[in-house]
């Protein structure tokens, strides 16, 4: 079902600092421009790797999801991992029908990337949050 793996997203409580951590210590060359997401609460960019990405993700607002996770990782962390699927709604089925919980009601929103997304919680992924996102066609 699950098809790449699209990104790893990575919480922080300063994009600019990982951006200096990921181009210094790591060397990576090909970094995007931040943006907001203000529907999510999170500022992003997008670290570009050779096989895939790296999504730093920042709060965006009081009310941002990523405060709660930077609240018991105060340097922040992995947050997430994102697999593509060729069929947003045919995974969240799949997925509520094996037992999972698709977080906000299991209703797709869009994305980072400008498609749909749904999550998984954690206690149903091995303790891993799981992105599900339809495929990204170029």
């Amino acid at each position: 079902m699950i098809g790449k793996l699209n990104h790893v997203g990575v919480a922080t409580p300063s994009i600019d600092a990982s951006i200096t951590l990921y181009r210094d210590m790591l060397g990576a060359t090909r970094i995007g421009t931040p943006f907001d997401l203000p529907h999510q609460g999170v500022r992003v960019a997008f670290v570009d790797l050779p096989n895939s990405q790296i999504e730093l993700i920042e709060p965006l607002g009081d009310d941002s999801p990523i405060h709660a996770f930077l609240a018991k990782n105060p340097k922040g962390g992995q947050h997430h991992i994102c697999f593509e699927v060729p069929d947003i709604l045919a995974a969240r089925d799949a997925m509520l029908a094996k037992g999972a919980t698709v977080l906000r009601g299991g209703e797709p929103r869009i994305g980072a990337h400008g498609v749909p997304v749904i999550f998984i919680h954690p206690k149903d992924m091995g303790g891993v949050l799981i992105e599900l996102m339809a495929e990204v066609h170029h």
